[in-house]
């Protein structure tokens, strides 16, 4: 996040201090005044080595009201913690202290809670090009303004490859486990989605585009759903989250803005050398969640089956069996049999054409339909 490229000629801007072969503190989740609160801790580390940041564990966390109650946080795996729903009044300020198994303090700065209003609602539309999916929201108090969005995609998988035989002790044999014929696979949203409404009459998104996607999108094949997540952010947040937008997806060119040194509302209270990179808000969410099946698209389009490159199978030789199946990364799928009805060898596949566990999961979602 914080190793930026202006261009293939241009150097790697690092802000001041995140640069560093320092490690620092960063703080990902809110204050939730509507469900369980999720706080995630990790250290900044080198983009360029690759795999995951390290968590920061065997902290110590609590919520802090403005008139000095706490609730504490319980310690889950890879520097995860969790509080059930907590008692939290919007309009109260609240904070979050941190102290870490090194003994470093930190607290994020009082936040006004607010209330989420609820998605008006989750829409679509088809174009020539494809699909757009909108969000709708309003509030009559006027007391939101402030939006963001998250939302989390879902989707049917569904191989064009059925092994009806498996290689098992080198022999190939009818399959006694099939593989799943239907999987889902997930991913969460990137791109940073904000709006606000300071300079209207009223406080309403309308037809707000959350993403888009084309006419041969693998995800509209079958059968398609999106979770979306609604914030209300204060003014402050709200800027945290706009300078990181720009800092994250705006540069590219010169004639961008260079990216600015952000580190949020959080502050390491016994060593001023000590950074943390993050914005603790305090507010509810509000969800809605659409389906989109196959049958209600335009007849003309053409999705993708993402299983192009499987088909067609190719064809292993009885006398190659052993050398091509025995890897255990390419897998028999049927026989073939000559003309004269004598079993010539097996189509064939890798395994990410046929299991697609390898693309998802095959334990359906429990709000499926």
């Amino acid at each position: 996040m914080w190793s930026l490229l202006l261009g293939s000629c241009i150097e790697p801007y690092l802000p001041e201090d995140i640069g560093s072969t320092r490690s620092f503190l960063v703080v990902d989740g809110f204050i939730n005044l509507s469900g369980p609160t999720t706080i995630r801790l990790s250290r900044t580390y080198d983009v360029k080595a690759g795999g995951q940041p390290p968590a920061e564990l065997r902290a110590a966390l609590y919520i802090e009201s403005e008139n000095g109650q706490r609730y504490p946080l319980a310690e889950g795996a890879d520097g995860v913690y969790t509080a059930a729903p907590l008692p939290l009044v919007a309009g109260n300020q609240y904070r979050l202290h941190i102290t870490t198994e090194a003994g470093l303090l930190y607290a994020s700065e009082f936040v006004q809670a607010k209330a989420t209003p609820p998605i008006d609602s989750v829409t679509w539309r088809p174009s020539a090009n494809g699909l757009t999916v909108y969000v709708n929201a309003h509030d009559d108090t006027r007391a939101t303004q402030y939006y963001r969005w998250e939302f989390q995609e879902t989707w049917e998988i569904k191989p064009l490859l059925v092994p009806t035989v498996a290689y098992i002790n080198r022999s190939v044999r009818p399959i006694v486990t099939p593989y799943p014929e239907l999987c889902w696979a997930s991913q969460l949203s990137t791109p940073i989605q904000l709006s606000k409404t300071t300079a209207l009459t009223q406080d309403v998104v309308a037809d707000y585009p959350l993403i888009s996607m084309s006419t041969t999108s693998q995800r509209l094949l079958r059968k398609y759903s999106i979770l979306v997540k609604q914030y209300a952010q204060t003014p402050q947040e709200y800027q945290y989250w706009e300078q990181l937008q720009k800092n994250t997806e705006n540069i590219g060119t010169l004639f961008d803005p260079l990216p600015s040194q952000l580190t949020g509302n959080v502050k390491c209270l016994n060593d001023g050398q000590e950074l943390a990179l993050g914005y603790v808000g305090a507010h509810g969410i509000s969800e809605q969640r659409l389906f989109i099946g196959r049958d209600q698209l335009p007849r003309a389009w053409r999705p993708l089956t993402g299983y192009e490159d499987c088909i067609p199978p190719d064809t292993v030789e009885l006398s190659a069996i052993h050398n091509i199946f025995g890897g255990n990364k390419v897998v028999p799928v049927r026989a073939v049999y000559t003309t004269g009805g004598a079993l010539r060898g097996y189509t064939s596949a890798t395994k990410d054409c046929v299991d697609c566990r390898l693309r998802g999961t095959s334990v359906r979602p429990s709000f499926w339909q």
